[in-house]
């Protein structure tokens, strides 16, 4: 049994400080990488990079691409280092520090900055060589991805089913009439280009400081997309090419009436038949870019809720078989070292269980929910019942910050279990920190803490709140935060990092945390 403990910080990109009114790739992700050497963890937790839109709360797990990579999280301070913006460029657009996201800015910001940026990449030599290479390494999602853009910016507000028959049902001629008329539109393909230059520098400096991120992949993607106007046969549509059922999960901890997702779900008959080409495609794409992978609701995998597409809420659907046996296998012989991290949070049956034993993955553990008075002191979110190779949290970016839960959600009977459970009186202004020790002092060989957490930020730094539309994926580091996490935040998580043994180096794969 390998002996690797570690440690780590979840926190988006686009909670980073900037001057440009989000986080990036720039300056500041480089410093927060070289305070996560500094203060000994290991890893750096992300959420998906995927494109958002206003009109879809800004939701990463709302895409039109499970490939494309978010152009708002390119760095206008690297631009100007490539060359590709003026110092003029980067000083007019600077906007004024919020604690939360002002997407309708930073979009309007980031497409004007990005269209300049595009007109001198496309007169450089040396970046249509880097274009070039890159277009042709990446075909089998840019072309359909770059075409989909276009279309949408056509036929604005229509899903793709609406456009026009030769269009929405991909006639040959059509398509390549089309390819041949935008060959000089070039933005969608460039701005891939410079965000997967930034990301990918990025993870080599972490990669050379120790540091490895966790990626995130939602299992899903939006009806509205690149991913199933080009491969409509690999979902359940109807003739109408409008979706016959919709993902989501039965009612649970977060919603009384379940969680209607409103995605497509998958028509596994078809993906077994070419022997799942697109998830290794995906999956392999998603590693190109994170060193592991998280895969969100990986119990639909093996069997999911689908619910009618005319249901108003999730409660009356039922369970499916997911990918079977067949998939697991491809993931074990494409994917030998298995970098993955199942979420396995929400109802999670004994079939599911079993898949992820077999294949060995670590599992979530979320200390928030070990508390509830029917499953104590049993529940497997208790440390005393953790497990080596599994990844414990304090909670997600769907949960209440710890000062949050306490302050607005935590029931009577709740404290009274967590009071007998640390043994002491709850102190409002340290109880982070008593979770945090019990996150640490887990036997579990990864522990991953969100900023918001060490810094005992309340309600309202949460990131995420399902089922609710407004006011998500907002949050974001000021200043005075990031230097308060620089001076206390850090290294007092240092100092619990050593106390429990997780501050060793870690070696190169998932296998750390797995059983061995």
């Amino acid at each position: 049994m390998k002996k690797y403990r570690s440690s780590g910080i979840l926190m988006h990109i686009s909670s980073l400080p900037s001057k440009f009114g989000i986080g990036d790739f720039g300056p500041t992700a480089y410093d927060f990488a070289n305070l996560l050497k500094k203060n000994k963890q290991h890893y750096w937790q992300i959420l998906p990079l995927n494109p958002t839109e206003l009109k879809h709360g800004n939701s990463p797990y709302y895409s039109h691409s499970a490939f494309a990579g978010n152009s708002i999280f390119i760095s206008p301070e690297l631009l100007y280092q490539d060359g590709l913006l003026s110092i003029d460029d980067l000083e007019n657009y600077y906007l004024p520090e919020e604690k939360h996201i002002n997407f309708a800015r930073v979009y309007s910001l980031k497409k004007k900055m990005l269209a300049k940026s595009c007109a001198v990449f496309n007169k450089i030599s040396k970046y249509q060589q880097e274009f070039d290479k890159f277009c042709q390494e990446q075909s089998f999602w840019l072309d359909d991805y770059a075409l989909f853009e276009v279309l949408g910016s056509q036929f604005p507000d229509q899903k793709w089913n609406k456009w026009p028959d030769q269009i929405s049902d991909r006639k040959e001629n059509t398509l390549k009439s089309l390819t041949k008329q935008m060959e000089k539109e070039k933005k969608s393909k460039s701005f891939a280009v410079s965000f997967f230059r930034q990301l990918n520098k990025l993870k080599s400096y972490c990669k050379l400081n120790n540091i490895k991120i966790i990626g995130d992949m939602p299992i899903y993607v939006t009806y509205h997309s690149a991913d199933v106007w080009s491969h409509p046969e690999l979902f359940k549509l109807g003739k109408n090419k409008k979706p016959r059922f919709k993902a989501g999960v039965p009612p649970d901890y977060f919603s009384k009436t379940g969680q209607l997702w409103g995605n497509p779900v998958y028509k596994w008959s078809a993906h077994r038949k070419e022997d799942f080409d697109w998830w290794k495609k995906r999956i392999s794409h998603n590693l190109s870019v994170v060193d592991l992978l998280r895969i969100d609701h990986f119990r639909g995998l093996v069997s999911y809720w689908e619910i009618p597409a005319g249901e108003k809420t999730a409660i009356n659907g039922n369970w499916k078989k997911g990918g079977g046996n067949s998939f697991f296998r491809m993931l074990s012989r494409e994917f030998p070292n298995l970098p993955f991290i199942a979420e396995d949070l929400g109802v999670i049956t004994k079939d599911v269980v079993k898949v992820i034993n077999q294949l060995g993955l670590p599992g979530m553990r979320v200390i928030q929910f070990g508390f509830d008075e029917d499953a104590f002191p049993d529940s497997l979110h208790l440390p005393h019942n953790h497990l080596k190779y599994c990844v414990v949290y304090t909670g997600t970016h769907d949960n209440n910050t710890i000062s949050g839960w306490l302050k607005s959600e935590i029931k009577p009977c709740q404290k009274r279990l967590i009071k007998k459970y640390l043994g002491k009186t709850i102190q409002a202004e340290n109880f982070h920190w008593d979770i945090i020790r019990l996150v640490q002092a887990s036997v579990a060989k990864m522990a991953i803490i969100p900023v918001q957490d060490i810094l005992g930020l309340d309600e309202e730094a949460r990131m995420n709140y399902p089922s609710h539309a407004d006011s998500n994926w907002q949050w974001r580091l000021t200043n005075k935060e990031m230097l308060e996490i620089k001076e206390y935040a850090l290294p007092k998580l240092k100092k619990l990092t050593e106390t429990y043994g997780r501050e060793n180096n870690i070696a190169s794969q998932i296998t750390d945390i797995k059983q061995n």
